[in-house]
């Protein structure tokens, strides 16, 4: 499909001046764009949805009154830094560091065994410890020298000390134990000898991960603000039938469980989905027999509408902590957009900020699936990253034809620097968008009849990889 797809078949199709084939998701997907100059009738949010923000982030804010947030960088440099010695410690057990060792990376990799699909965390592993000094890199020969190891006894004091942090940033008890078990079975975790989702949900347990995604500060503090912002949605129409609510990769309903108490008695018809059905059978466990709450399997990756999803049936689609896993962010969107009816509403939960600590934990469970051809195709392609920036968010979101809001918490907040970020558009309208229909009846008359064709979505921006090597969040 992708060797039928050349410049001079994709030349002159309907309302198309600019197209883009991404890997993967299936069959692939041709993004396609219209008249740079045409494709966006209005910028930036309106002042309605500037008031929601505020409004959101005045609820985000009660939701953790009684909390110092200024305290909070301080505890999560405290994670970060027990998770330097965490990442030390592993190197050192080479020994390719002793004795004015200068291994080059692959000598690592090949040393601790490493699983190809974790690869890109050891490469992590090694600028982040060259960009906080406790590691030197040759450019010129690609070798690594003089590995700051910390002693044995600091690290097992760091490791227990993890109980203050974890409990002044809002983290059960079960959080820390999980730190300390990834950073014990590290090296059985980069072999794929073990996996984390043992260690996350022991015995098919949850409260580990509903205490990430669901009780820290952090998680709070954005949970009630994109709460806020999709009940507003309820307040602004005027329909009199059920609002409609499509949550994808809704995990352990750490932010539905938020999203249903602030709707209230709104009548809603919401759609938890997941691409698992072990959280499918968790929230009915959690939600029982809510009014108005459905489960379906739904994955992010796939064409929206080849799973039995409608065009414009969705008044709201939520996805708390699961775009980070698009595999292309900007065909992800532009598919959510396609769900959305016009002036419809996208609420993403996105950690923005890389944080150490997830490199020894969290972050195994983003490496690409075993055998994997293609992990990020967009602009992350090469770069040994899976987080997108609020920016670069924003950015995306405006590319796939939403208007962004502002992204909360502010710049200024306290606990910006957390990480965690709401990040939600406003679907603008068509302006000069291709058709997609019509660009597929002209593209099926230009290839054989026994290729199939690929999905297509329209958007208002291309964004291509810049395929930098290493580049940092």
């Amino acid at each position: 499909m992708n060797d039928a797809l050349t410049d001079e078949t994709l030349t002159g199709l309907p309302g198309v001046t600019e197209w883009q084939l991404v890997r993967g998701g299936g069959q692939g997907t041709l993004l396609v764009t219209g008249p740079p100059s045409l494709a966006r009738p209005s910028s930036g949010p309106g002042r309605d949805d500037v008031r929601a923000a505020r409004r959101a982030a005045d609820t985000g804010d009660a939701a953790v009154r009684g909390t110092d947030p200024t305290v909070l960088p301080a505890l999560m440099r405290q994670l970060d830094e027990t998770a330097l010695l965490t990442m030390a410690r592993v190197l050192d057990r080479t020994r390719l560091f002793r004795d004015g060792g200068r291994p080059r990376t692959e000598e690592i990799l090949e040393t601790l065994a490493v699983a190809p699909r974790h690869a890109w965390i050891v490469r992590r592993w090694l600028r982040t410890l060259t960009a906080e000094g406790r590691l030197r890199l040759d450019a010129a020969t690609g070798r690594h020298h003089f590995l700051t190891v910390p002693d044995r006894r600091d690290h097992a004091r760091a490791l227990r000390e993890l109980d203050g942090a974890c409990a002044g940033l809002g983290y059960p008890a079960s959080m820390t134990r999980f730190f300390r078990a990834a950073a014990e079975r590290l090296p059985l975790l980069l072999q794929d000898r073990t996996s984390l989702q043992e260690v996350l949900f022991p015995d098919g347990e949850t409260g580990t991960a509903q205490g990430n995604y669901r009780d820290s500060v952090p998680s709070r503090w954005v949970n009630h603000a994109a709460a806020s912002l999709i009940a507003g949605e309820s307040r602004r129409r005027t329909e009199t039938v059920p609002l409609r609510v499509l949550e994808a990769g809704a995990g352990v309903g750490g932010t539905t469980s938020t999203v249903l108490e602030a709707l209230g008695d709104t009548p809603v018809d919401y759609l938890f989905t997941d691409v698992s059905p072990f959280f499918l059978r968790v929230a009915r466990d959690v939600f029982g027999e809510h009014p108005g709450l459905r489960h379906a399997l739904f994955d992010i990756q796939a064409d929206p509408l080849e799973q039995g999803l409608e065009p414009e049936s969705q008044d709201v689609v939520l996805a708390a902590n699961v775009l980070h896993n698009a595999r292309h962010a900007g065909r992800c969107l532009a598919a959510l957009r396609e769900l959305l009816v016009p002036g419809g509403l996208l609420v993403l939960v996105e950690s923005c900020q890389e944080h150490y600590q997830a490199l020894t934990s969290m972050c195994l469970l983003m490496s690409p699936a075993p055998g994997e051809q293609e992990w990020f195709t967009d602009l992350r392609a090469g770069q040994d990253r899976v987080f997108l920036t609020a920016g670069e968010w924003a950015r995306q979101l405006d590319a796939a034809g939403f208007d962004p809001l502002p992204v909360l918490p502010y710049e200024e907040h306290p606990l910006a620097s957390a990480g965690q970020r709401v990040i939600a558009g406003r679907v603008r309208s068509r302006g000069a968008r291709p058709d997609p229909g019509r660009v597929r009846a002209a593209l099926a008359g230009r290839l054989p009849p026994a290729l199939p064709l690929p999905r297509i979505h329209a958007v208002d921006d291309i964004i291509r990889p810049a395929n930098p090597t290493g580049a940092l969040c």
